[in-house]
């Protein structure tokens, strides 16, 4: 590196949390001596302890060599507050609280004592660099580095230039998250970043999903596991995150997009933050849990395979089901359970375009077949045949969840939403789409990144799920992004910018 990222030899970060201790231990194995402040002195001085450890404990599991460990906490210097001598100092690294006045006056004052040439860099998650930096006489300098907890484990780096961020230094900051070991990703300076944009798609359709009452969080977590291999169901995940904090990004990124209805928040969650339904750390959320293990409801037990025979109107389907011994049948006899892979629509729309007797006809989730069935249930089915395509499938093997039939089946509305939400942010042009899949990938340990996901799937297959979902609510939450519809028209992948304006020049 031969610019300003490479010239970084010492830089100061003013927070001893958990983020600013991971931020330091990460700077100071990347070769940079890091400076640390805090208001409270004590406190630096069992940071640079804590940080030294995790230094020890990389050299003890070979991650660092004895000499690179030695070298690494030689580089940790405590300095007393945060507006101590800044001579030499590169880069002032901000991990304080997120309050905007806060940071504002923490700023004002490092300017004052820093040259010219330090640059400033806030670890914000949630406030806007921009109005940061509106507080400096020179906001050019200022840029927004937001890291993951914990930092030396989650390797995404969220670069976020404000608006008047000078034009050079995004590059360099990106230069210097890699010279770290770290990864990358641009995001503009609008609501939420990348990351906490993009988590949106799984969280707001998960609550909607449940106040429709289609299924309880339990069994939608399962799904979301089972179904689309997501490590953490949507309920898991806002436990561990803490309603009380989920709550408010969802509130602040609706808001800040001026309520944009893809981002619209649930009614459910404002009742259960006042409840202080927070999750883990209240014992209670949409789990219980007892000494910090959660309680996880069973699974109901399946009916036997059934004696009557079963018409299924998907030959995948119909083939699972003759290797479990089930008398699968060619047609939709009398006396037979009737069984429909749903592709974007619900139970009763299927059995209307296929002609077919509403009382016996039950919904399954084309998704799935390998790891879940999702069985959908509408008020019409006689309960008789209901039971038997629940005995059919379980026979397979395969887990069975049965949830209440509604415009689209579970697993599809949540892939949709994740997707599209990730199409809203390229079309915008809040992030390009190799940064937004690498973003989803690290941050929220998605298994793919979400255009990419489309991709496998299948856009015409996503735009199929959104229109209908549309078309059976009215809802504009579901209304397709024309970054997916301009792709399925044309035949583009949605990974792929395809060519813009710039690119005549």
């Amino acid at each position: 590196m031969t610019g300003w990222a490479g010239r970084v030899g010492r830089i100061r970060v003013i927070g001893t949390g958990v983020m600013g201790r991971g931020i330091v231990q990460l700077a100071a194995t990347g070769g940079v001596t890091v400076e640390l402040a805090d208001v409270q002195p004590e406190a630096v001085a069992a940071a640079i302890d804590h940080v030294g450890a995790m230094v020890d404990r990389l050299v003890a599991k070979e991650k660092l060599t004895e000499e690179a460990g030695r070298a690494a906490k030689e580089r940790l210097v405590p300095v007393e507050g945060p507006l101590a001598p800044a001579d030499g100092v590169d880069l002032v690294l901000e991990a304080i609280r997120e309050d905007l006045e806060t940071k504002q006056t923490l700023f004002a004052g490092l300017e004052k004592i820093c040259g010219p040439d330090t640059i400033f860099a806030t670890n914000t998650s949630s406030l806007s660099v921009t109005e940061i930096a509106a507080g400096l006489t020179d906001p050019t300098r200022m840029i927004g580095l937001h890291f993951f907890n914990p930092v030396p484990l989650m390797r995404l780096v969220e670069v976020v230039p404000g608006a008047r961020t000078a034009g050079w230094l995004p590059g360099e900051a990106l230069e210097l998250v890699r010279s770290w070991g770290h990864q990358p990703v641009l995001a503009k300076d609008a609501p939420g970043f990348l990351v906490n944009h993009a988590g949106r798609g799984l969280n707001t359709e998960a609550l909607q999903i449940l106040s429709e009452s289609l299924a309880a969080p339990a069994e939608i977590d399962r799904i979301a596991r089972d179904v689309l291999g997501l490590k953490l169901g949507p309920f898991e995940l806002l436990d561990l995150t803490g309603l009380d904090v989920s709550h408010a990004v969802l509130e602040s990124i609706w808001s800040g997009f001026h309520a944009e209805p893809r981002l619209r928040p649930s009614w459910l969650t404002r009742p259960r933050v006042a409840a202080g339904l927070f999750g883990r750390k209240t014992g209670e959320g949409f789990y219980r849990y007892a000494d910090g293990k959660q309680e996880v409801p069973p699974e109901p037990t399946a009916p036997p395979a059934p004696a009557m025979p079963v018409y299924a109107a998907d030959e995948r389907l119909g083939r699972l089901l003759s290797a479990a011994g089930i008398d699968v049948v060619p047609d939709a006899y009398p006396d037979t359970v009737l069984l429909v892979a749903l592709r974007g629509e619900s139970t009763v729309e299927a059995a209307r375009q296929l002609e077919l007797p509403a009382a016996r006809v039950v919904g399954i989730d084309a998704l799935g077949y390998d790891s879940r069935f999702t069985m959908s249930v509408h008020p019409g089915l006689d309960p008789h045949y209901g039971r038997g395509a629940w005995g059919a499938l379980a026979a397979t093997g395969t887990p069975v969840t049965v949830v209440r039939d509604g415009a689209a089946p579970i697993a599809q509305r949540l892939l949709a939403s994740i997707i599209n939400t990730a199409c809203s942010i390229a079309d915008q042009g809040l992030a390009a789409p190799a940064d937004i899949d690498t973003a989803v990938r690290l941050g929220l340990g998605y298994p793919r990144g979400p255009l990419e996901w489309g991709d496998l799937v299948g856009p015409e297959k996503v735009l199929r799920i959104l229109t209908g979902l549309l078309r059976a609510t009215g809802d504009p939450r579901y209304r397709p992004s024309s970054w997916l519809t301009e792709r399925v028209t044309l035949g583009l992948p949605l990974a792929s910018t395809g060519t813009r304006p710039a690119d005549l020049a």
